[in-house]
């Protein structure tokens, strides 16, 4: 599993898409897909998307499920996920923009702690920090 992550419009699409140029890539946007998809590379962004339709009140089995089902679809696949950071902003006054910030970032850092590599995307520039 490789990890992206970096602030919104920061490049993150086209740093991934120049990297795996010439590989035959299936791209999943806003959703967790459902099944195992056969594919060389998977790249799924803006889970954030998807994670608002959730119930982010109890967010840890939600990062639990979102762990599992990564794992089965890295079976078939070699996994790239691109992320926002939400986490160096100004806290949201609204419960449910907290809570999204919240859940990503418990969700973040159990995706850091199980990626082979995460990079920092920084205006199109990116930091290997795993």
């Amino acid at each position: 599993m490789h990890v992206f992550i970096g602030g919104a419009y920061s490049g993150k699409t086209d740093y991934v898409m120049n990297l795996l140029a010439g590989q035959k890539i299936k791209l999943v946007e806003g959703t967790l897909p459902d099944g195992a998809p056969s594919c060389d590379v998977l790249v799924i962004k803006n889970l954030e998307k998807w994670l608002v339709t959730q119930n982010l009140e109890d967010d840890e089995p939600l990062v639990k499920m979102i762990l599992t089902k990564l794992k089965i679809l890295e079976e078939n696949c070699a996994l790239y996920i691109i992320v926002t950071d939400m986490g160096r902003g100004v806290v949201p006054m609204e419960k449910q923009a907290r809570l999204l910030r919240d859940t990503c970032g418990r969700l973040y850092q159990a995706l850091f702690a199980e990626a082979e590599q995460v990079v920092r995307i920084w205006y199109g520039i990116g930091e290997q920090i795993k």
